[in-house]
């Protein structure tokens, strides 16, 4: 699990027929995680917006939590964060 802030949007009119419908944010990663703000597209279908703090669920875990288990899906916003330490 990783933590991050949504800063943007990818829009993508060609894809894959099991991501048609998807809405796919970029997410900045909490440097204090130790990933030195790096940048990840992730899948969001929780409605997370710009701006937000969220936590990204990567791998099998990314396609079980957004409910794609048969989908090309690597990155998932699977929550949106109220409060929380790592970002103060």
């Amino acid at each position: 699990m990783l933590a991050g802030k949504v800063i943007g949007s990818v829009v993508s009119t060609r894809k894959n027929k099991k991501l048609v419908g998807s809405k796919f944010m970029i997410v900045e990663l909490e440097k204090k995680m130790g990933v030195n703000g790096s940048q990840i597209i992730a899948i969001d279908n929780i409605g997370a917006g710009i701006g937000e703090s969220v936590l990204i669920a990567t791998g099998s875990a990314a396609r079980i939590g957004c409910d794609m288990d048969d989908a090309p899906v690597d990155a998932a916003i699977v929550g949106i964060i109220d409060d929380g330490k790592i970002f103060q």
